[in-house]
């Protein structure tokens, strides 16, 4: 199987495995005050460290959660009072767009992308300005879907002058590309995203933010997130973010190289039609692609038939039959937005991946688009 669909999760690393079962064969609680215990707590207590260092927060500021999604709701329901409302791009991920569309449609303020799916400061700038009940402003890092990177640099410096606070999903961001927290009220990250384990999340809080927990029922990880945490995977979360944070630059530059090879052999190919919905300085390690008169279902199956994992995006939306949100809300043709494809790759992806996918393409474009067809002719 050629894998390249490492956005919606890549390889544990055989450092973090390491971590892991070094970590699990100490049977202690780090909520216990008993010897055991205080080993377990010790584990915690250093990943935590290593993480902070690694993000350049206070260790203090790293809360562990079950995953991005549990996060980026911490980060959500429990920042925006009960008359505040949320400012949120229509490109965020379901993890985002899901609590804020609870808080009801009074309380949502949308925010414009343009065509490539950017955020703009300025217009961020114009709205804060414009509505003083806007409690939280929300961006995506880099776009799970395209690969859009938001300017999070300038969006902080927004709502820091007008003292709103700012979080950003940065699942996809991390090891990829740099992203300073130093403006940021709260963030989100995964560690499977990253050759970490799966079920282990990051939040960051900054010093002095208020958010209130979901969970409650014991105090831990500062009253912000009751339950026993995962010691082991904590630990191993701690080696696969310093060696996302540590190799980002060589890891970038593997990944432009990948997207640089596809992107020719798309171009070289007349037959495929394809449309790239990336904009050229997006995230390397994403590539989102049409190929009009495809149903992208279809597609995703025959190149897996083919022994080829893509997406047709977000592993958390897949099997529903809409076209993506993403695509949709940056102003694309909702058909044309059904036919897209996701290409992601990660740390093991190689030239002869790229080169598998490229050969299988025309092929199974053509019998998707022949598919397609049938069923118009069928409904018709």
């Amino acid at each position: 199987m050629v894998f390249l669909d490492h956005a919606a999760t890549t390889d544990l690393r055989p450092e973090a495995r390491d971590a892991w079962l070094n970590a699990a064969a100490v049977a202690g609680n780090p909520a216990s005050l008993h010897a055991r215990g205080r080993v377990a707590r010790r584990i915690v207590e250093e990943s935590r460290e290593h993480i902070g260092e690694a993000l350049g927060v206070p260790p203090a500021a790293v809360v562990f959660t079950s995953g991005g999604t549990e996060s980026d709701n911490i980060a959500i329901s429990g920042s925006l009072s009960d008359d505040r409302s949320i400012a949120v791009p229509g490109t965020e991920h379901k993890a985002v767009l899901e609590p804020a569309e609870g808080l009801g449609p009074d309380r949502v303020r949308w925010l414009e992308v343009d065509s490539a799916g950017r955020l703009d400061a300025a217009e961020v700038k114009d709205l804060l300005a414009d509505d003083p009940r806007i409690g939280l402003v929300t961006a995506m890092a880099v776009n799970n879907e395209t690969g859009v990177i938001h300017p999070i640099a300038e969006l902080a410096a927004v709502c820091r002058e007008a003292g709103v606070p700012l979080h950003v999903d940065a699942v996809q961001a991390l090891g990829v590309v740099d992203v300073d927290l130093s403006g940021v009220t709260t963030s989100a990250f995964s560690a499977h995203k990253v050759g970490g384990p799966m079920g282990v999340g990051l939040l960051t809080v900054a010093p002095g933010a208020t958010v209130r927990p979901l969970v409650r029922g014991g105090g831990h990880e500062g009253g912000l997130r009751a339950g026993t945490v995962n010691v082991p995977g904590i630990a191993a979360t701690a080696v696969a973010v310093e060696l996302a944070v540590n190799e980002r630059d060589r890891h970038h530059r593997h990944l432009a190289a990948l997207r640089d090879r596809l992107l020719a052999g798309l171009a070289a190919d007349g037959s495929l039609g394809a449309r790239v919905n990336s904009p050229a300085d997006a995230a390397p390690g994403i590539v989102n692609v049409s190929f009009p008169g495809c149903e992208s279902d279809a597609l995703m199956l025959l190149l897996d038939a083919a022994g080829i994992a893509v997406s047709t995006g977000s592993a958390c939306t897949v099997g529903i039959p809409r076209p993506s949100h993403v695509l949709v809300a940056m102003g694309r043709d909702p058909v044309d937005a059904r036919s897209a494809l996701r290409v992601s790759f990660g740390r093991t992806s190689t030239d002869d991946d790229v080169a598998a996918l490229l050969r299988a393409l025309p092929e199974a474009v053509a019998r998707a688009r022949r598919a397609a067809a049938a069923g118009r002719r069928t409904v018709g």
